[in-house]
Order: C-alpha cells, then sequence, then structure tokens
C-alpha cells in the first residue's frame, strides 16, 4: 500500500485508521490469492499422483466368453503377451465344485489400531459392507486380507453375500464357520479355514481401491475367474485380447489331444507350443490346417499374432 500522507499528522486519528485500514485489505487479498495457489496445487498433485482404480469395462457378453474357458488358458494368454504373473496363488477352491467369474469389488483390509477402528465408518457403514451392497451374480468380492491365517469373516457376514447372489468370494486370508459357507452355495476361495476373530488383526479399511492379493494387482472391475487350478485375475483393459489368445489355444489343445487319443504316442510332436510362434511348416500347423485353422483365421501362427 502506498505510505501515509506527508501532511498526515501522527496525532491525526482518522487518517491512521484509514492506513491500518487499507492495510488490512491488501494482507487480506494477498494472503487469498496464496492460499488459493496453494490449494490448486495441492488438487493437481493429488490427481496426478493417482490414477484410476478401474481400468475399464467388461461386458456380460465378454464375461460369459471368459468365464468358459480354463484358468490355465487365460494364464497363458497373459504370460505370451508378457503381463506378469496373474494367478493368486494363495486362493484355492474351498469345495471341489465351486468356480465362479465375475467383475472384482475389492476391499482392503488394513493391520488393527485404535485408531483405525475409531476412524472407520461405523457399523453399516462399514467399508465391508459397501463392497457387499456392490456384488451380485456378476461380481467377484476380492478381499485382499493383512495375513493368510487372519479372518476375513464368517457365517453372519456372509449371509448377506447368499442373499445377494454373489458370483464369488476371492481371498488370500482365511475365512471361518467353513460348514455353512459351502452351505450358503457361493463359490469361496481362500488360503484357508481358521477359527481366529478377524477384528483383532485388521480393520476393513477401502472399498473398490487397487489391492494386492497374494501379490497380484487387482483393480475393480477386472475380471476374475476361479476353479480348481486356482484363480486367476484378467485386467479389463486387456480381456478381449486375453479372450481371443486363450480360446484359440484351448482349440488347439483339443485338437492336439484328440489326434494323441486316435494316435496314441509322444506329444512332443504337437507339444508345447507357444501362441504365435507355430511354424507353419511344423506337424502342428499341418494338423491344425486339415482342421480349417490356419494364419489366415488364427492368431496363433509365426507372423499371425496381433498382441
Amino acid at each position: 500500500p502506498a505510505p501515509p500522507p506527508d501532511n498526515c499528522s501522527l496525532f491525526s486519528v482518522p487518517a491512521i485508521c484509514t492506513y491500518l485500514i487499507m492495510l488490512s485489505s491488501t494482507f487480506r487479498r494477498a494472503a487469498t490469492a496464496a492460499a488459493s495457489r496453494s490449494a490448486t496445487a495441492s488438487f493437481a498433485r493429488r490427481t496426478m499422483a493417482m490414477g484410476p482404480a478401474s481400468g475399464g469395462e467388461i461386458s456380460d457378453e465378454l464375461l460369459a466368453k471368459l468365464g468358459s474357458l480354463s484358468t490355465q488358458a487365460l494364464v497363458d494368454g497373459l504370460w505370451v503377451m508378457g503381463w506378469p504373473a496373474a494367478q493368486i496363488d494363495g486362493a484355492r477352491p474351498l469345495h471341489s465344485s465351486h468356480k465362479c467369474v465375475g467383475r472384482a469389488v475389492t476391499l482392503n483390509f488394513v493391520p488393527a489400531r485404535p485408531d483405525i477402528a475409531q476412524d472407520k465408518p461405523p457399523g453399516g457403514e462399514s467399508p465391508e459392507y459397501e463392497a457387499f451392497e456392490k456384488c451380485g451374480p456378476n461380481e467377484v468380492l476380492v478381499m485382499s486380507s493383512v495375513g493368510p491365517w487372519e479372518s476375513v469373516g464368517g457365517d453372519i457376514k456372509f449371509l448377506r453375500l447368499k442373499q445377494r447372489n454373489i458370483g464369488g468370494l476371492v481371498t488370500d486370508g482365511s475365512v471361518r464357520d467353513t460348514d455353512e459357507i459351502i452351505n450358503y452355495g457361493f463359490p469361496c476361495f481362500s488360503y484357508s479355514t481358521t477359527a481366529r476373530q478377524g477384528p483383532a488383526a485388521m480393520q476393513p479399511w477401502e472399498c473398490n481401491g487397487v489391492v494386492s492379493v497374494s501379490g497380484v494387482t487387482v483393480r475393480p472391475g477386472d475380471a476374475i475367474v476361479g476353479d480348481q487350478d486356482g484363480v486367476v485375475v484378467v485386467p479389463a483393459k486387456v480381456a478381449e485380447k486375453v479372450y481371443s489368445i486363450a480360446h484359440g489355444r484351448e482349440e488347439i489343445e483339443d485338437i492336439v489331444k484328440e489326434e494323441l487319443v486316435k494316435n496314441p504316442g509322444p506329444p512332443g510332436k504337437f507339444y508345447p507350443f507357444m501362441s504365435g510362434k507355430i511354424k507353419v511348416d511344423s506337424p502342428l500347423a499341418k494338423l491344425l490346417a486339415s482342421k480349417g485353422i490356419t494364419p489366415e483365421n488364427s492368431n496363433q501362427f509365426e507372423g499371425s499374432a496381433d498382441w
């Protein structure tokens, strides 16, 4: 602000008051501008520091097609594309009949601490119940535990999952009330079973964030497929391409197996093979050609890979 006028007496109260008001107004404007810049910069940093939780959308039709394939074929499809390990090794079927397919709804647990228990939304507003209500027949609840032997829930909590007709439950932790959960009928894949209480060791903290389950990244909306060999995560962003590769592999494997049944012998003549690397003059290529599969209509051959 401008200095007080030269003719302003030190004892001129009105002049001094006017000057102080001008000074205060200037400081307020400067402080407001600085706060605004700080808030904008903070928001920009936060926005850039965290990407979107979901990687894309998977249609019901594609979900059903992925569920028609084996977990082995899906793992192989991701592998030839160069993607990292996608099998959740810490999740095994609770019953031999359990198979699942669905879009991931994620729930992250954190180690128990008094302030975590106090600050977590209470009762029905808890993140775990938020996650439950997002689940239906085409969703699989993926629960990231703090340890393999910690309980992520039991019969009372999971009754709601039965009522929601959930597509499946997958966790790298353990479940309790095993017989009752099996009776509920929904597919369940866990590290093991336990009699422990979960709240003593961990608390549910976030619904539908990116989680790590047995070291495998799961994003909300990813396809989760489980069978007797385990659980595979198919990233939504590449789900269509993974299906194309995996489906092509299963077709070829069926043809190879049929041939070996009709003409018994060592499988090495045809198997193993790598998708996108089958040589057109190989015995396998000639066998496939006899069944109508060629580089013109399949991405499994050398030079025909489209990934």
